[in-house]
């Protein structure tokens, strides 16, 4: 039911309500509404921020964000985690309705001495609203103004209209008719559900041995001697496909070979054997205290890890012979296999929930809070979108009621209003098509899409590449690429990941048009020179370091809502920014690994923080070099020059110029 003045249209929402609002401790976002009253008298606005315990958080007032659109809007930020609520009221505003009819009325002598006594006798209702230590007194003063007959009508109603007085009534204002919207829900999560950087290592690749007869797996000993390395470049989440034992029936070889020898070692994904399933770690690894080690030595490193959930099971998974029902069984007894047409699993048994629904959530949960004993925060779920949806909602919800700060990461490249929902349903971050957005209009078109109209209910994590993803691009474009594609992910938004030997450049697919790595780290070890590429420059690392220190320096760069894109006349050349109070991002990117690009950058300066005539100094944080930036600019960014092709400006808006530097 409408209410007396009318709110309509709210936002941000998530399935009309029903779900909360994604947001973290500190991020701000803007809630809109529609509100307007009949006749011309004028409304005001005001957002209702509601805390974990009930209590209302600051009056945060709204403002019409176009005149004559009746769309009210004002940023809000939550300061702790829980689960928040806004509503949005509106009012009639007497005050501002008598401003405007007597800054028409009194000039042109039209009952002037009625329509001052009838401001004076608003401005004392009001003034009983006003603390003495918010100009009260000042709103008083007004009173007595507008009474002053000894004084022109027009001094009298200028004193009712000085600044002092338009600010005392702006900041508590006198409201009438006050009409309230519907309470939404906001789950306020700590800071790791939206920002991040995440790399991904397999621990049997690192220490492992290839010299002799039999291959010798690394364990998470040899592993966590990688960690400082990663540390180093600055990463913040360390995240390990599956550890658990590998099944030995269809075990695949070598790039995806449908027969394994008796040395390979099979696909992580393939969970289970004789010695364990998703509750065991396989022993080539280690035991449970070298994964608590390994898990130690990441957070003496400021690191977090990562868990793969891969709710699937080899055919020799304890659950086929203890849970027959968990499985769909064909005509002729057997268990269908995994498909992914044209790709084909045999590997793995998928499950099937309809049989025993309550006994599977059950057994997931356990899974999980034993892996979270041993200190896991983070899971990267694989393939959620093949599972019931319900089943993720109640299982998240479960965890996040005793445990509030553990984060889902849904890995799942389908359709978008599976991904969406799987966001709107608990899962923290989700995978994107960012892989396969290479082009200026597409990226701007996904990324304007998840910076606003999902930033509700799904966040982003940009990896540039995961063992079975290597793209044409990175393919084709070589160095080049991979420094493109690490400064869009790390820029763009505030999460983003690669996979371990990103930053050598590795390229080679399995074949021609396929995105599989050729000797895929998948099916078999592949442990890497480090030392060596570091010795010869065959690593982007030092850019991986850049980008993820200016990530830590740069809160700009730690928020979604706020990306902001800029007119290039060269669609080879992409410009983007991002601001957050002092702290403003701006780069400029050439898309092409191949050429030299130039264009000329139109920057929105408002978005800036700038007005339309300024200029200001500009850091390139990848060179050191500063240019002076205005409205109109010149680059010219040439694939292999410096550090990438691209411009990162570290810039201060005009409230800042000349303040205290950015930090």
């Amino acid at each position: 039911m409408i209410g007396r003045i009318p709110v309509l249209d709210l936002g941000p929402l998530v399935d009309c309500g029903r779900r909360p609002v994604k947001a973290v401790v500190g991020e701000a976002f803007e809630v809109t509404a529609t509100v307007f009253r009949e006749g011309h008298d004028a409304v005001g606005a005001n957002v209702v921020l509601r805390g974990p315990a009930g209590r209302c958080g600051p009056w945060t007032p709204m403002r019409e964000l176009a005149p004559g659109t009746d769309r009210w809007g004002a940023e809000v930020a939550p300061d702790r985690e829980g689960l928040w609520s806004y509503a949005v009221e509106a009012w009639s505003d007497p005050v501002a309705t008598w401003r405007r009819q007597a800054g028409i009325k009194v000039p042109a002598g039209i009952d002037a001495e009625l329509v001052l006594e009838e401001g004076a006798r608003l401005y004392e209702r009001a003034a009983a609203g006003v603390p003495k230590k918010d100009g009260r007194e000042a709103v008083l003063g007004a009173v007595d103004a507008l009474r002053d007959a000894g004084r022109p009508v027009a001094a009298r109603l200028a004193a009712a209209l000085t600044p002092e007085v338009t600010a005392a009534l702006a900041g508590h204002p006198l409201r009438e008719l006050v009409t309230s919207s519907r309470t939404v829900p906001v789950l306020v999560e700590r800071e790791r559900a939206l920002f991040g950087s995440w790399y991904e290592l397999f621990p049997r690749s690192e220490g492992a041995v290839l010299e002799g007869a039999r291959p010798r797996s690394g364990t998470f000993r040899t592993a966590a001697r990688r960690l400082p390395a990663v540390a180093a470049m600055g990463f913040d989440v360390v995240y390990l496909p599956p550890v658990h034992p590998i099944g030995r029936s269809f075990r695949k070889g070598p790039n995806n070979a449908l027969s394994a020898g008796p040395c390979d070692v099979g696909s992580p994904w393939a969970i289970g054997s004789a010695e364990g399933g998703h509750d065991a770690i396989h022993p080539d690894l280690g035991t449970f205290e070298d994964f608590d080690h390994f898990v130690a030595r990441a957070h003496e490193l400021r690191m977090e890890v990562a868990l793969d959930f891969a709710l699937q099971c080899s055919p020799d998974h304890p659950w086929v012979g203890k849970h027959p029902e968990w499985f769909h069984h064909r005509a002729d007894g057997t268990i269908a296999h995994a498909e992914n047409p044209p790709k084909k699993y045999q590997d793995i048994y998928p499950l099937a929930f309809d049989e025993d629904f309550d006994g599977l959530v059950a057994e997931t949960l356990r899974v999980l809070r034993l892996w979270m004993d041993h200190g896991v925060r983070i899971f990267r779920v694989d393939n959620p979108h093949t599972k019931p949806v319900v089943f993720w909602e109640r299982v998240i919800a479960e965890v996040g009621r005793t445990d509030p700060d553990v984060v889902f990461l849904a890995e799942a490249f389908t359709r978008p209003a599976m991904m969406r929902t799987l966001g709107a349903i608990g899962f923290q971050q989700s995978y994107t098509y960012f892989t396969w957005r290479n082009g200026k209009q597409e990226i701007t078109d996904y990324l304007t899409e998840l910076a606003r109209e999902s930033a509700a209910c799904m966040r982003p994590n940009l990896f540039v590449n995961t063992p079975d993803i290597l793209h044409a691009y990175l393919q084709e474009g070589g160095r080049p690429a991979f420094e493109v594609r690490a400064v869009l992910a790390a820029t763009l938004s505030p999460s983003w990941g690669v996979y371990a030997g990103y930053e050598l450049c590795e390229n080679t697919p399995v074949h021609a048009q396929s995105e599989e790595y050729l000797d895929s780290e998948k099916y078999q070890l592949r442990p890497r020179d480090w030392e060596s590429a570091e010795r010869e420059g065959r690593t982007i690392a030092p850019l991986i370091t850049a980008l993820n220190r200016l990530r830590r320096r740069q809160p700009a760069l730690r928020l979604l809502r706020n990306l902001r894109f800029h007119h290039t006349d060269n669609e080879a050349v992409i410009a983007y920014s991002k601001r957050s109070g002092p702290s403003c991002v701006l780069t400029v990117v050439n898309l092409d690994p191949h050429h030299t690009q130039e264009a000329t950058v139109s920057l929105d300066m408002p978005e800036l923080g700038l007005d339309w005539h300024e200029s200001v100094p500009v850091r390139d944080e990848l060179t050191g070099e500063t240019y002076h930036w205005g409205r109109d600019n010149y680059v010219r960014l040439e694939p292999g020059r410096s550090m990438a092709p691209a411009h990162v400006f570290s810039l201060r808006p005009s409230s800042q110029i000349g303040g205290s530097p950015t930090p």
